[in-house]
């Protein structure tokens, strides 16, 4: 690291002369590789993007010129060039850097992002802004093909090439998302990809022009004109005329030196935005990672040398994999099921059934919005549509939601991966708001099982269900029940006695049961009996069981892994007010507050925010020991 050890900001890089870039992005991904084994992370992701970053830093004047980067996880060159090389081991972990890009983590992170699809729209209004206030600085925008694909990128594309402002797109084309990247613009761009003898030709014209003795300032541009027109009428015009993009490439995306070439030359465009295509490798520079793209985009600890991943103890499967297996059981019975997923097959457990029934599953792509009505529209004809898309990413469908399947009681069903604390990819991931913004709905059933194995039950009764349903569920382990029986159906609306006994209710939601179990085997140990409740359902309520804990407790204690405001912890308060129950019972409501919540390890996370066994007694003890002492002071009646 001899090189990079020098640069501590991209004003370091930019002392370099442009032959030691290839250097520099050699040590980079060596630290990368290195670091990444040890820790974990968005491996395949940020290998393939290294040049790139290099070669923009190099080219550009950051932080003046803005530099908007889409996602983040491909950025990881990004923050090693900007300040925070000696941070990339906490990377993810509490109290570390992000896995994606935050402005208040550097000035250099000119625009948060997590989700996909957004670095046009925020780059085309910062430039935009530049002009307005009559100031000059470049405005550049990242952003991957698959992301392209998205329709707010497209939506930004069509309003950029209206209002004609200089912006400077960079398209990191790897053909791929997390998983390869699916639809008609993928396809376009495989035209411009396939143009070979274009290219061949326009880098024949342009050598052989410049060859001429005293080629001159005017052939120079001649030739340039030549090979635009060439561009024009050979390549795929979409995004080169009708949208008024110009042109420039393809470039070779790990080739630093015609990448710093490309990017200068679109700084001398001046009349409009353009795009530069760089062709990339996904998981460069590791052959694990190249092969196997799909699995390296994110990884944990590996071994550097074989690639083989360093497993942790065994444990219970995930909840997602019990999802895509019993999914796909369920499809196996029932023709009119179908699954589809929004560009994250693997990360949903759609891929069991991709690979069983490819004519019934499919990947529409970073297209949340239209997998949603795309789904409505199966259901009109029919058939059972089943979306698995991350809490946080159905927020992006969220009009869809109501408007095409709720107002019109589509038989649509959701499920929903990340619900509750999502670790390491912390704010933008978490998945906090999927009950308050679900429950308000109407026509929706809403659920979350307690487990794996109540897991299967809820699929099964979903897809039976006639209606829209959404089923929230966390990431990572189950907690280890049977999963190899039966699933039966559940009743709508109904919850169930787990522990009965004692004046205090815990009433919990979804991942929060069996922390709220081992609670009350805590409390019994200092003679607190407590009745714990497992509610399945915040929509519709279990009204009957509810009223008769208000009626027959002193206390009643919500528990869910979600923001406490228009909670769960909520809805049963409405309820107890409707019935004029409010004033009979202790209702204390646990949860998140409203704060946007860092990433880390979600152990840690749950214990800091109480939401762990320990924090739950704690909680209620708390509550038992207020709640004694109003009883014992006597209460002044006001006159």
């Amino acid at each position: 690291m001899d090189l990079l050890e020098k640069i501590n900001f991209p004003a370091d890089l930019r002392r370099l002369p442009v032959e030691q870039l290839q250097p520099v992005a050699d040590e980079i991904r060596q630290y990368i590789l290195e670091t990444m084994s040890r820790v974990g992370g968005h491996t395949g992701a940020s290998l393939g993007a290294i040049e790139l970053a290099v070669a923009l830093h190099y080219a550009f004047d950051t932080p003046r010129d803005r530099l908007v980067w889409d996602v983040g996880h491909q950025a990881y060159a990004h923050k090693i060039l900007t300040g925070r090389r000696a941070e990339l081991p906490t990377i993810k972990q509490y109290g570390g850097i992000s896995g994606f890009l935050r402005r208040d983590e550097s000035e250099y992170d000119t625009f948060g992002a997590g989700h996909a699809s957004t670095s046009l729209s925020a780059a085309l209004g910062m430039a935009i802004a530049r002009d307005s206030k009559g100031e000059d600085y470049h405005v550049v925008a990242l952003i991957g093909d698959a992301s392209l694909a998205g329709g707010m990128a497209m939506e930004a594309i069509n309003q950029a090439g209206h209002l004609k402002s200089r912006l400077i797109v960079v398209l990191n084309d790897n053909e791929m998302s997390i998983a390869p990247a699916v639809g008609a613009l993928t396809g376009y761009l495989n035209r411009i990809r396939g143009a070979h003898q274009y290219h061949r030709f326009k880098e024949e014209v342009e050598e052989k022009l410049l060859a001429i003795p005293s080629v001159g300032e005017r052939l120079h541009h001649a030739a340039k004109t030549v090979k635009d027109a060439i561009a024009a009428a050979v390549l795929p015009g979409a995004l080169v005329n009708e949208l008024g993009f110009k042109y420039i490439g393809y470039v070779d995306g790990h080739n630093t030196r015609a990448l710093v070439a490309a990017f200068r030359e679109a700084q001398q465009i001046k009349d409009g935005p353009v795009i530069v295509h760089a062709l990339t490798t996904k998981g460069k520079g590791h052959p694990r990672a190249e092969k196997d793209y799909y699995r390296w985009h994110a990884t944990g600890p590996f071994d550097l040398e074989s690639g083989e991943a360093i497993k942790s103890k065994a444990a219970a499967p995930t909840y997602t994999t019990v999802f895509g297996n019993t999914l796909a059981e369920l499809m196996g019975r029932d023709e009119k099921i179908v699954a589809l997923t929004a560009a994250m097959p693997d990360g949903t457990g759609i891929c069991t059934a991709l690979e069983q029934f490819p004519d019934r599953s499919f990947d529409v792509g970073i297209a949340e919005q239209h997998c949603v009505t795309f789904a409505a529209g199966l259901s009109c004809e029919g058939l059972k549509p089943v979306c698995a898309i991350y809490s946080t990413f159905l927020q992006r469908g969220f009009d869809q939601l109501v408007h095409d399947v709720c107002i019109q009681n589509l038989n649509v069903k959701f499920c929903l991966d990340r619900g509750g604390l999502a670790g390491g990819d912390g704010p933008t991931h978490h998945g906090l708001l999927d009950i308050a913004y679900l429950r308000g709905v109407p026509n929706l059933v809403l659920m979350a099982p307690k487990d794996e194995g109540e897991l299967r039950d809820m699929l099964f009764t979903m897809v039976e269900h006639v209606g829209p349903a959404a089923m929230r569920y966390p990431r990572g382990s189950g907690v280890g029940a049977p999963i190899d029986v039966e699933p039966k159906l559940l009743e709508i609306g109904k919850g169930e006695i787990l522990r009965d006994g004692g004046e205090i209710a815990i009433v919990a939601y979804g991942s929060m049961v069996h922390p709220s179990l081992q609670a009350a085997e805590n409390l019994a140990k200092e003679k607190i009996e407590t009745t714990v409740v497992n509610a399945r359902f915040v929509k519709p309520l279990d009204a009957p069981l509810l009223l008769a804990l208000a009626q027959t407790k002193r206390l009643i204690v919500t528990v869910e892994e979600a923001y406490l405001a228009g909670g769960f912890g909520s809805a049963v308060l409405e309820l107890l007010e409707e019935n004029g129950l409010q004033d009979k019972v202790r209702v204390v409501r646990m949860g998140i507050p409203d704060r946007l919540v860092t990433h880390g390890d979600p152990k840690l996370l749950l214990a800091k925010y109480g939401l762990d066994a320990d924090g739950i007694y704690m909680r209620v003890k708390e509550s038992i020991d207020v709640l004694n002492d109003r009883r014992a002071k006597p209460q002044k009646i006001s006159r």
